[in-house]
């Protein structure tokens, strides 16, 4: 697992690990620094030179409350590239930050109780411990790492109680999330796997929401690195979510109920959970939700951010889409067959018109254009002009003129006295003034008002009779055919 963590942590930080390690002072910083160094990155250096530089680099640590790391430090203070099996090259750096303090701690005061100055990279003049801790851990998260490793303790070593680390481990962690990059926190303990200690880890992640881990870093082995490395890669925000669902769900408009319900679950889910380490709570998430039949995840690529989960969706579900596309329910293999037939004849005559009508909303008229098969070729005729012959072919073809023209219908109940026709009057606009659509289904004399006006439509649609309606016909056909003027209509 050793090389493939690394090829993982090389792969998503783009050839760069850059660790930046950051808490109080007192925690083990150095410590972890140095185990990680010697066990992870000296093996894989093949120059000796490189190799006796970066151990002469590496920081020392000792017993108390006197505080060792007085200026942050790089390590190696040159980058050095390493190759894992041959295919990948990567650049390794940690770096120790000054730690936060613990007021008991010494070394951060001078004698006469002012403030110990200490010199930094990213200022020419020495400044007070506290700031180089505060502006050190804000530096090096920034701009100096990908990674943060922020180190705490339970107290179980050294002279400092778990409470004067809570302190300092509250400050650290939110100044870290807000530069939003992936950190762990490792809580450093002489009992990691004490039921007490394993208490106190769910405590904290629950607590700061981040991921944390108890280890014993002064004799932390390398399987405990590649498990710490591994939750840290966790912690990076998935760069590609693909979900796999079935095509037909991809092709469903978005006002379609089911695909409406589908997307409002996949933004609040998503949002919600960003990081590699909730690809299952999305899992979980989605198996929860009544659209799915079931969900599982196909594919987590931690050095490349990927995870894909494949998603099936019920028989139930496709024909409750369906039935909502065509407006009916469809309850079985039949029904549907029926349906579908119905469909082709529907689609055969919007094939035909459908454009028409859509340029009649617009514009109020327009011709559906025949199909060739529709169109009628008579026998071809000698011509003569002058001196010359040529041919004549006629052909007739059935078109369909439709034109959009507005029908009144008008309701004039008889309701009594004037007062109580404006109170009517009055009814009908306070209540319905928002929501039309009421005032149309309201009940006038116990029949709906829509039902009302829909028959005055058809009486006077009904009213033309056939001779009229030919006679259009005949006048359309002859400005169609032969005219290019105007028209005179006469109407009685």
């Amino acid at each position: 697992m050793s090389d493939s963590i690394l090829k993982d942590v090389a792969t998503r930080t783009s050839g760069e690990v850059y660790i930046g390690v950051v808490g109080s002072v007192r925690s083990g910083k150095s410590t972890f620094i140095r185990r990680f160094m010697e066990t992870k990155v000296l093996p894989l250096v093949t120059d000796q030179y490189v190799y006796d530089k970066i151990q002469d680099e590496l920081p020392q640590s000792s017993d108390g409350r006197t505080i060792m790391t007085v200026e942050p430090k790089f390590i190696p203070s040159n980058l050095v590239k390493i190759t894992i099996d041959k295919d990948v090259t990567f650049q390794v750096r940690l770096v120790d930050c000054v730690g936060h303090v613990i007021p008991s701690a010494k070394g951060y005061m001078n004698d006469d109780g002012t403030s110990r100055l200490v010199q930094t990279p990213w200022f020419s003049d020495a400044i007070p411990f506290e700031d180089a801790a505060k502006i050190g851990t804000d530096k090096v998260i920034e701009s100096h790492s990908n990674i943060g490793i922020v180190m705490s303790s339970d107290g179980s070593f050294g002279e400092f109680t778990r409470d004067e680390y809570e302190s300092v481990e509250e400050i650290v962690i939110e100044d870290l999330k807000n530069h939003d990059k992936p950190f762990v926190l490792v809580i450093n303990t002489t009992k990691p796997t004490a039921p007490e200690t394993l208490a106190l880890v769910n405590s904290l992640e629950e607590k700061y929401q981040v991921s944390v881990i108890a280890l014993d870093v002064l004799n932390m082995t390398e399987n405990d690195m590649d498990h710490l490395l591994k939750v840290a890669m966790d912690e990076f925000d998935i760069s590609e979510l693909n979900l796999e669902v079935p095509t037909w769900v991809n092709k469903l408009d978005d006002d379609i109920s089911y695909k409406t319900k589908f997307n409002d679950l996949i933004n609040q889910t998503t949002g919600t959970f960003r990081k590699m380490k909730d690809a299952f709570r999305i899992q979980d998430t989605f198996k929860n939700s009544e659209l799915f039949a079931d969900v599982n995840i196909s594919n987590i690529d931690p050095g490349t951010g990927l995870v894909n989960i494949e998603i099936t969706c019920s028989d139930e579900c496709y024909n409750d889409v369906v039935s909502e596309i065509l407006g009916e329910n469809i309850s079985d293999k039949t029904t549907f067959i029926e349906k579908l037939q119905n469909f082709k004849k529907a689609r055969h005559v919007y094939d035909l018109v459908g454009s028409a009508i859509e340029k009649v909303e617009q514009v109020g008229y327009d011709i559906a254009m025949p199909k060739a098969s529709d169109i009628e070729l008579e026998r071809p005729e000698l011509l003569k002009e002058g001196s010359r012959y040529g041919i004549k072919i006629k052909a007739n073809a059935p078109m369909i003129q439709l034109v959009k023209i507005s029908v009144t219908s008008t309701f004039e109940p008889i309701i009594g006295s004037k007062e109580q026709a404006e109170e009517l009057i009055n009814h009908m606009v306070d209540n319905y003034e928002n929501e039309p659509e009421k005032l149309w289904n309201s009940e006038i004399f116990g029949r709906k008002l829509c039902d009302v006006i829909s028959d005055g439509v058809k009486a006077k649609v009904n009213a033309i009779p056939d001779n009229v309606l030919e006679k259009y016909k005949s006048s359309i056909e002859k400005v169609v055919n032969y005219g290019k003027g105007g028209i005179i209509a006469i109407v009685l």
